[in-house]
C-alpha cells in the first residue's frame, strides 16, 4: 500500500497511518490462511512444487483457452477440471491438525466407518461377480483412505511436508475423473445404462475421494451434510413420517452420482468449471496489476474527506475490492490490512472498526456488475443471462451499502469524528493520470457482459488485456511520453505465478462443489426438496394463523403472516448453514432445498434465489462462526466474538434487505410497477435508516433512549411490509422519534459541515 511521496503530478505528501503499521503480504497471507481455509496452501519445495506448479499453470491454462476457442462436451469438460483440482487439493492443502480429540476422532472414525460401510455395501451387492481377491483388494483400499481420514499424528501432512499418503490419494482422486475421459464411448455411448462392476468401484472411489477432499479445504460441515444425504438415500424405508421413502441401494446410488450429470459432475461442478474458475483467475490477475491499489485511491477521492472518512473509505474500497475477490475473508485481510489501522487512528474502537471492515467486505458478492461466484450459479439454476442478474441486483446492493453507511456515518457523528487530512487524500487527476490503463480490463468485461456475451469469453478477454495492459506503463516510458507505475507488469515469471495462484485459489470451491453434488444428487432421487417444502409451508401456516388471531384489528392477515415465518425459518436455515460452509454451496444446497417452500408461498423465484443468496452471504459475520469478522479482528487486535456480534449488528440494516425485495418483486424489477417501487424504495429508506439509528443509538447530535430504541426497532420491521397500513404504522413508529430528535438537535448545536479535515500527526 505504498503512495508514491514526491510532491509531484498532484502525488500524495502523506499517507494516514504509519507505514509500520500497515500489514506487509506476509503478514496479511497469514491472516486469511488462519481464518479462510480455501486459502491454506502449503507452501511446498523442490520437486513437489515444481510439480505442482506445472498442474496448476495447466489448469489455468486450459480455462482460459476453452474460455476463448470453445468449452469441451459438458461431461468432458467437466471431468477434465476435477481431474486437476482433486488431484491438487492432497497436494496443495495440509491435513488439518487435531484439535479437541474427541471431536477430531469422533469425526475421523465417523468418516472412516462411512467409507468402509460403503465399500461392504458395493462388496455384498456384487457378492456372485466380485472375485475374493477383488473384494479384498477393494476393502484394503477403502481402508487405506479411512485410515488417513484419522487425525493420527504419526501420519504427519499437517504442515508444509506432505505425508506418504498424499501422493496415492491424489492420484485415486485424478484417477476417478480420468477414467471417465479414457473410457468415455465405453461408459456413454456404447455400454450407456448398462454400467459394469469397474465403472461402480470407480464410482465408488469417486465418492470417497470428493468426500475426502472437501474434508481436507473445508473441514467437516459439508462433507457430514454430503454423507448424511447418501444414507438418507441408503436407508429410506426405515425412516418415519414424511421423511420415508422407497430407499436406494449402492449401485443407484453410485451410477446417479457418477454416471450423469446430476451428481458429482452436475450443475455445481460445471458452473465452477465453465465461470467461476475463470473469474478467480480474472482477479487474482487484475489483483497483481495493480487494480486493487486503485480501487483504495479512488474509494479515499470519493469518502475520505466526509465525517468518519476512513471507515467510509473501507466501505467503498470493500465494495470495489469485492468484484475481484471471491472471498470475503480475503478481502477483510487485504482491504482491511490499510483501512482498519486508519479507522483505529481516526478514533474509532478497534472492535468497531474490524466489524465495519468486516461487515463491508461481505457486499462485495452482491454488487453489480462483477458479484461472486454465487451469481453465477444463479444465472445458470435460473436461466436468465447474466446481464440481467446485475440488473436485477442493482437496487438490493444500493440499500447494502445504505445500511452501512448509515451505521458508520451516526457513529462519526456520535464520537465526534473528521475526515482525513486533504494532503492524505490522493489526487484524482494523479491517480487518473497513473493508473487509467488498470481500468480497460475491467471496463471490456463488464461491456461484454451487458451485451450478452458469454461469461466465461468476458473473463478470457479480461485476462488477456489486464496481461496486455499491464506492460502499457513499459511501452510508454520507453516512448518517453509517460510516467505510468510499471513495477506491477506481468513479465513471465510474475504471469506464471499468477496462472499457478488462480488455480490454487480455484480448487476449494471445485472440491466443495464436487460434494455439493451428494446433496443435489440426492434431492432429485429421494424428492426430498418437495418433502422439505411441505414441512416448512405447514408449519409457517399454523404460525401465521396464530399470530394474526392475536394482533387486533385484522392488522396481519394470516397469508402476510404465513409468508414471514416462511420467510425467517428459511432465513435461520441460511445463517446456520452458512456457518459451516461457504457462500457458493451454500447457496446451491438451499436454493435446491429451501427454494420450492418460498415458492409454494408466493414467493417468485428470482427473489427466492435472491433471499436465500443474500443471507448466505450474511454468514461470515454470522457468529460464532463470523469468519470475515474474526479475520478483521485478527488486523485491528480486537476481540474476535465481540467483533462479530458487532459485525451482525452492523448487518442488521442490510438482512431487512431481503424481505424487501420479496414483499416487493419490483424492487428486482419483478412484475414492475411505479406504485409499488416508488413505495418500497421510501419505506425501504426509511427502514434502514431506523434500525441504523436504532443501533447506534444517536441521530442528530441527540442521544436515543431506551423507548425511542423500541419503537425505531420495531418501526423498522414493519417499514419492510408491503401493505399500506402496516407501513404507515411503522412510518408513525419511526417519524415519532426521529423529527423530534431532529430538531432537538438544530436547537442545541449549530449546523456543521460534514466535511473536515483532520489534523496529520
Amino acid at each position: 500500500m505504498n503512495f508514491d511521496d514526491k510532491n509531484r503530478m498532484g502525488a500524495p505528501q502523506t499517507i494516514a497511518v504509519d507505514p509500520e503499521e500497515i500489514m506487509d503480504s506476509a503478514e496479511i497471507e497469514a491472516i486469511v490462511k488462519k481464518y479462510d481455509a480455501e486459502s491454506n496452501f502449503r507452501n511446498l519445495g523442490g520437486i513437489t512444487a515444481k510439480i505442482t506448479g506445472v498442474l496448476c499453470i495447466l489448469l489455468s491454462l486450459f480455462h482460459i483457452y476453452t474460455a476463448g476457442f470453445g468449452l469441451l462436451n459438458e461431461v468432458t469438460h467437466r471431468t477434465v477440471h476435477l481431474s486437476f483440482v482433486l488431484g491438487l487439493v492432497f497436494l496443495v492443502f495440509p491435513r488439518r491438525k487435531p484439535g479437541k480429540l474427541i471431536q477430531d476422532w469422533g469425526f475421523g472414525l465417523s468418516f472412516a466407518s462411512f467409507y468402509l460401510f460403503l465399500a461392504w455395501q458395493l462388496t455384498h451387492r456384487f457378492s456372485q461377480e466380485m472375485p475374493v481377491w477383488g473384494k479384498i483388494g477393494l476393502i484394503a483400499m477403502i481402508a487405506f483412505v479411512a485410515l488417513t481420514a484419522l487425525p493420527v499424528r504419526s501420519l504427519k501432512g499437517e504442515g508444509d511436508k506432505l505425508s506418504f499418503s498424499d501422493w496415492p490419494l491424489a492420484l485415486a482422486s485424478a484417477g476417478v475423473s480420468l477414467y471417465l475421459i479414457v473410457f468415455f464411448k465405453e461408459i456413454f455411448i456404447i455400454n450407456i445404462g448398462f454400467p459394469g462392476l469397474p465403472d461402480y468401484i470407480m464410482g465408488l472411489l469417486a465418492i470417497i475421494m470428493v468426500t475426502e477432499a472437501c474434508r481436507r479445504v473445508m473441514g467437516n460441515t459439508l462433507p457430514t451434510i454430503g454423507a448424511l444425504a447418501l444414507i438418507y438415500g441408503l436407508l429410506g424405508p426405515l425412516l418415519p413420517g414424511v421423511l420415508g421413502h422407497r430407499g436406494y441401494d449402492i449401485v443407484r446410488i453410485v451410477e446417479h452420482l457418477y454416471l450423469g450429470t446430476e451428481g458429482i459432475y452436475g450443475v455445481a461442478v460445471g458452473v465452477v468449471a465453465t465461470y467461476v474458475f475463470h473469474f478467480v483467475l480474472f482477479g487474482v490477475m487484475a489483483q497483481k496489476s495493480g487494480l486493487g491499489q486503485l480501487f483504495i485511491d479512488l474509494a479515499m477521492i470519493i469518502a475520505g474527506k466526509y465525517s468518519g472518512g476512513p471507515a467510509k473509505v473501507s466501505v467503498v474500497s470493500s465494495g470495489f475490492f469485492g468484484m475481484i475477490s471471491g472471498s470475503p475473508i480475503a478481502n477483510t485481510a487485504t482491504t482491511g490490512s490499510f483501512t482498519i489501522p486508519m479507522m483505529k487512528k481516526n478514533g474509532f474502537t478497534p472492535q468497531f472498526a474490524s466489524a465495519v471492515e468486516a461487515s463491508a467486505s461481505c457486499g462485495g458478492q452482491v454488487t453489480p456488475p462483477i458479484m461472486g461466484a454465487s451469481a453465477f450459479v444463479m444465472t445458470e439454476m435460473l436461466g436468465v443471462p447474466y446481464n440481467e442478474i446485475i440488473l436485477i441486483a442493482i437496487i438490493p446492493a444500493l440499500f447494502h451499502y445504505l445500511a452501512i453507511f448509515s451505521m458508520v456515518h451516526l457513529e462519526a457523528k456520535r464520537l465526534g469524528l473528521k475526515g482525513m487530512a486533504r494532503e492524505q487524500i490522493p489526487q484524482f487527476l494523479y491517480v487518473l493520470k497513473t493508473s487509467w490503463h488498470l481500468m480497460i480490463p475491467l471496463s471490456v468485461m463488464v461491456t461484454l457482459l451487458l451485451m450478452q456475451f458469454t461469461p466465461y469469453l468476458a473473463a478470457f478477454w479480461g485476462i488477456i488485456l489486464t496481461v496486455i495492459c499491464s506492460y502499457i506503463p513499459v511501452i510508454t516510458k520507453q516512448m518517453g511520453i509517460g510516467e505510468l507505475d510499471d513495477s506491477n507488469t506481468l513479465t513471465p515469471k510474475r504471469l506464471a505465478e499468477g496462472l499457478d495462484e488462480g488455480a490454487r485459489y480455484a480448487l476449494a470451491i471445485g472440491a466443495a462443489c464436487a460434494c455439493v453434488g451428494f446433496i443435489l444428487g440426492m434431492l432429485t432421487l429421494t424428492g426430498m426438496g418437495f418433502k422439505f417444502s411441505g414441512a416448512v409451508l405447514e408449519v409457517a401456516t399454523g404460525m401465521g394463523q396464530f399470530f394474526s388471531s392475536i394482533v387486533p384489528f385484522g392488522l396481519l392477515s394470516v397469508q402476510g403472516c404465513t409468508l414471514f415465518f416462511g420467510l425467517i425459518m428459511v432465513a435461520v436455515a441460511c445463517i446456520i448453514m452458512g456457518a459451516g460452509i461457504p457462500t457458493t454451496p451454500c447457496y446451491i444446497i438451499l436454493a435446491s432445498i429451501a427454494g420450492p417452500a418460498l415458492s409454494d408461498l408466493g414467493v417468485p423465484l428470482v427473489a427466492t434465489h435472491f433471499f436465500v443468496f443474500y443471507y448466505g452471504v450474511l454468514a461470515d459475520v454470522t457468529p460464532p462462526v463470523a469468519l470475515a469478522a474474526y479475520a478483521g479482528a485478527g488486523i485491528g487486535g480486537a476481540d474476535p466474538m465481540k467483533t462479530g456480534v458487532t459485525a451482525f449488528r452492523l448487518s442488521m440494516g442490510k438482512a431487512l434487505v431481503p424481505f424487501m425485495f420479496v414483499y416487493a418483486p419490483s424492487m428486482l424489477f419483478i412484475n414492475f410497477t411505479w406504485g409499488e417501487f416508488s413505495l418500497a424504495m421510501v419505506s425501504g429508506v426509511l427502514g434502514v435508516i431506523a434500525l441504523s439509528v436504532a443501533y447506534i443509538g444517536h441521530f442528530s447530535r441527540t442521544d436515543i433512549g431506551f423507548w425511542g430504541k423500541t419503537m425505531l426497532t420495531i418501526g423498522g420491521l414493519l417499514l419492510v411490509s408491503s401493505q399500506v397500513t402496516v407501513i404507515a404504522v411503522g412510518s408513525v413508529l419511526v417519524l415519532g422519534v426521529l423529527i423530534p430528535a431532529f430538531l432537538k438537535g438544530r436547537v442545541l448545536a449549530p449546523v456543521q459541515e460534514d466535511v473536515c479535515f483532520a489534523e496529520v500527526e
